[in-house]
Parts: structure tokens; C-alpha cells; sequence
């Protein structure tokens, strides 16, 4: 047979991809699919079966997955929580939409799922975590809007009452709790992760996303369930669930130093070791000087998973109990991933795999009912403009993600590459991050046989083979014989910013 790029395409897919993984059976002629689509915060891809862990306690999850499309290498837009939200849900880069760090407002130019579908037919209603501004208020075409976070008020816009409480925070005040924070009646996030399962934001959620789901069966709807979980602090009601055994040290701990390392790296790593915890939040028990500690952070973020798995569980059978799970598209992903102890870091901001890799998960009943793994990269800019076609809209010019079911049919991809930029906004870093506010902006692009190249324009690059070092212990940017690949894949890294009109200026390889 007579190699060519769609042969080699089907390939990677597996040979599923031939006869077309989303080409099946087609949903009842006039009936709208509805949308339940799960996110979370800080999840990696290795927290269930699907990705390798046969450790945690996530059935749920593992379920879903043996009946979904699985991207095994799904890149984020930019690893930290809002620039990473406003790709996921606008299909636009973060230097597009112009949240390039955390807590900014996502502009009314910048449309989401609900308004780029433009159907007036759907419900529309976002529950959880928002983190683009304003979170205590419905906005951006959903209709039904449920807030879990306090932490952001002081990010509203003029004319938003910054005394608002969170319909969570408003939960617990009913229930009789009362606030560590009495002067605002909020809870903080130090506050919640001490209390039982009962009041959590994952079973507040859970428990809603249902009400939701059993309540609208005679109308088509989409449905955002956002959890903070498994985010920091990492303590929660499950931390002792699992063994050290199951819930180990990333292979790559201590991870450090490697040649080369970006200096804003190594400060990152310098004040979590020296100042513990704190540099987050203020949770005793987690100075990070010793192994034990990261081991008990690692026990910690599996019981999280383990919690929003009761609550996704909670959700799923919700939705089989209406009659509406075999036409329902259900999502599951996360806006970025978890250093957790890998390379001795805690938590993103940084462009290694355990920080830029999701989980991204697509099951679609009416068309695929069981497992398909995915090999080639993608990113989460891609899913809304994969969503729309999928529910039968067009995606609009100012998408910039592709759509994805062309390639599940063994199509070629406009570019089989995939980017990420991180972007530095001087005096707009959070008081709790470890990131200085000097560090330098960066450019990544991923190949699909595996070469990583990430560009500072003030700091070390690095580039890694993570086929041959899947654990990026060894940046081979400085190595002679890398030339030809730097080269390479800086002229990929060019010609996506001129696509896209990514001003970041890159800097000079060695030629």
C-alpha cells in the first residue's frame, strides 16, 4: 500500500478510524442532542484507566470512558486556569480573546458555546467554577447560572456588587455553617476543604447538575457542571482513601536539575521548597521539604478525584434515569493539569507534560459507544469548533480551534502540530502564585512523533523527544545535533502566529 499522510493518520487513529469513529448512526431526524460537559480544575490525564491509572478510585470516570472517543494527547491553550477557560469555551487563543493571565473578564466579543450555537430552542445553564469574570453572575448566553466561589469578588466589574455571595457560600449559610470569613459571610477554600462530603462543592454540584437534568426532559439543553476539585489546597474528606501505594510519587520526583532548566522555573521550585505551601494557600501540614510531604499531597489530590467522581456519578445516573443519555454528548476535560510533585513543582503555570496535558473525553451515544483511543495531538481550542459541528452549527470565522471529526475519519489535519503560549501581564500576578511577575512569555509547539520545543523570549528553551523521555528529564535545545529539528519546528511555530496573528515576538535559533 502507497503510504500517504491519511494512511499514516489512520494508523495512529487505529483502524477504527477507517470506517470512521463518529460516522455511525445518526441521531432521530429533528431531535436536538443535549450537551452535559464536566470540567474540572487541575486534573491530569493519569487519574483514571483510560490514561494508565488502574489506581485510583474512579469507576465512574473509567465507565464513561469505555464508551467515549479518548484523546491520549490533549494540550491546553495556556496552562493556567482563565486563559486556558476562554479557550475551552470559545474556540479563540488566549492572546485572541486577551485573557493572557488569571482574572480577567472575558471580553462580550469573545462568544461562548451557547452563543456561538445561537439556538433558542436549548437551555443553557453553567454551574460551578467560572473564572472569566464577574463569577457570581449569569452571563455569555446561559440562561441558569450556580457560583461555588467567593475568592474573586474583588475582580468584578463596575457596577457588580462586590458584596455578592456565591449561591454555594449562600448553601452553606442556610445549612447553619458558619464563615471563617464573617466580615464578608464568605467561606474560604481552607475552610471548605475541612468540611464532610455532605457540604462540599462536588456534592453541591452533583446534586444540582441532577435536579437540572431530571427537570428539563421535554426540552434540548446544555449543561456546564464546573468543579474546582482536584485544585489546592488538596485536603479534602477522602485523603486517607488511598494508599501510598496507589497513589505514589511521579516517577520523575525529585525531577531536577535538568541542563538547562528556564531560571523562572528553578524560582518557582526555590520558593515552594523554601516557603512550603504557604506560597498557596495557608494549610498547615505541607512545608514540601521531604518526600512524605509530596506523598501526602499525592494521597490527597486522589481522594479529590475520588470525590468528583461520586458527584459525576451522581450526575450520570441522572441522566440515564430521564431517558435522555442516548442522545446526549457528554464531555470531560480539564482547563490544564497538576505538577504534583513532578520535577518537585505544585500545581501549572509551567509548559512540562504533567502541567500542559488534559484528559479530554468525547462521547457522543448516538454515533460511538465504546472505547476509542486517539493518538495524534490536539488542543483544547479545537473542542468548541468539534462541539458545534457536532450539533449541527457551523463554526463561525472568528473560531480559531479546528474541528476534529474530520480527522476521526482519517482526514489530515489543517496542521497536525499543536501550540500553547504563556503570556505575562506585569503587575496582574495573583498574591498567591508562585510565578514572578518578571517571567518570560513563551511559545510551545508539540509534533505528533513527540518533539516538544518551548521558546522564552527571555529565558533557557528547551526542547524534549517525550516518546524517548516521556518524564522531560533530558532538554536536548542545547545539543548540536538538534539543530535541524529547532529548525524545523520554529518555522511550524511561525507560521501558526501568522495564521493566527500571534504578535509574540520568537527568538533567534541557532542556525
Amino acid at each position: 500500500m502507497v503510504t500517504t499522510r491519511r494512511n499514516t493518520l489512520r494508523t495512529l487513529l487505529g483502524a477504527s478510524a477507517a470506517a470512521g469513529i463518529l460516522r455511525g448512526a445518526s441521531r432521530p431526524a429533528g431531535d436536538k442532542p443535549n450537551l452535559l460537559f464536566i470540567l474540572c480544575d487541575e486534573r491530569r490525564p493519569d487519574t483514571m484507566a483510560a490514561y494508565g491509572n488502574h489506581r485510583f478510585h474512579v469507576p465512574n470516570v473509567n465507565r464513561l470512558a469505555e464508551r467515549s472517543v479518548v484523546f491520549d494527547r490533549c494540550y491546553v491553550s495556556q496552562p493556567v486556569c482563565s486563559p486556558s477557560r476562554s479557550s475551552l469555551l470559545t474556540g479563540q487563543w488566549p492572546h485572541t480573546t486577551g485573557v493572557l493571565t488569571n482574572n480577567i473578564t472575558l471580553p462580550p466579543s469573545s462568544m461562548v458555546l451557547p452563543q456561538l450555537l445561537n439556538d433558542p430552542a436549548y437551555l443553557t445553564a453553567y454551574y460551578g467554577k467560572w473564572h472569566l469574570g464577574d463569577e457570581a453572575f449569569a452571563q455569555h448566553g446561559f440562561q441558569e447560572w450556580l457560583s461555588i466561589e467567593d475568592g474573586y469578588n474583588e475582580f468584578f466589574s463596575k457596577g457588580r456588587d462586590p458584596s455578592t455571595i456565591s449561591d454555594f457560600g449562600k448553601f452553606l449559610l442556610h445549612e447553619g455553617l458558619k464563615p471563617d470569613q464573617p466580615e464578608h459571610k464568605t467561606f474560604s477554600r481552607v475552610a471548605e476543604a475541612h468540611l464532610p462530603l455532605k457540604y462540599r462543592k462536588s456534592t453541591f454540584l452533583g446534586g444540582a447538575a441532577s435536579d437540572f437534568i431530571l427537570k428539563n426532559r421535554s426540552r434540548p439543553w446544555m449543561l456546564f457542571v464546573s468543579y474546582l476539585a482536584p485544585h489546592m489546597p488538596f485536603f479534602g474528606p477522602l485523603n486517607d482513601l488511598h494508599s501510598a501505594a496507589e497513589a505514589p510519587l511521579p516517577p520523575n520526583y525529585p525531577g531536577y536539575p535538568i541542563d538547562h532548566e528556564p531560571k523562572v522555573y528553578q524560582q518557582m521550585r526555590h520558593k515552594l521548597l523554601t516557603q512550603g505551601y504557604k506560597a498557596y494557600l495557608s494549610l498547615p501540614g505541607h512545608d514540601l521539604k521531604s518526600a512524605a510531604s509530596f506523598e501526602r499531597l499525592c494521597r490527597n489530590y486522589a481522594g479529590q478525584c475520588a470525590e468528583i467522581d461520586l458527584s459525576i456519578g451522581r450526575i450520570l445516573s441522572a441522566l440515564e434515569a430521564s431517558g435522555a443519555a442516548g442522545n446526549t454528548i457528554v464531555v470531560h476535560t480539564s482547563d490544564h493539569g497538576e505538577m504534583m510533585g513532578a520535577h518537585s513543582l505544585i500545581g501549572k503555570e509551567v509548559m512540562y507534560e504533567e502541567a500542559a496535558k488534559v484528559p479530554f473525553l468525547l462521547h457522543v451515544p448516538y454515533r460511538q459507544n465504546r472505547g476509542i483511543h486517539v493518538a495524534p495531538p490536539v488542543n483544547n481550542v479545537d473542542v468548541v469548533p468539534t462541539l458545534l459541528s457536532l450539533m449541527g452549527a457551523k463554526t463561525p470565522e472568528s473560531v480559531q480551534g479546528e474541528n476534529l471529526l474530520p480527522m476521526l475519519d482519517g482526514n489530515p489535519r489543517r496542521d497536525d502540530h499543536v501550540y500553547l503560549e504563556w503570556n505575562t501581564v506585569p503587575g496582574s500576578a495573583e498574591a498567591s502564585s508562585v510565578v514572578p511577575e518578571t517571567a518570560p512569555n513563551a511559545r510551545t509547539v508539540v509534533s505528533p512523533d513527540g518533539w516538544k520545543m518551548v521558546l522564552h523570549d527571555r529565558d533557557s528553551h528547551m526542547l524534549f523527544n517525550t516518546r524517548q523521555d516521556p518524564y522531560e528529564m533530558h532538554n536536548v535545545f542545547y545539543r548540536p545535533e538538534s539543530k535541524p529539528q529547532i529548525l524545523a519546528l520554529r518555522r511550524r511555530l511561525e507560521a501558526w502566529q501568522k495564521r493566527v496573528n500571534d504578535k509574540m515576538p520568537l527568538p533567534e535559533v541557532p542556525a
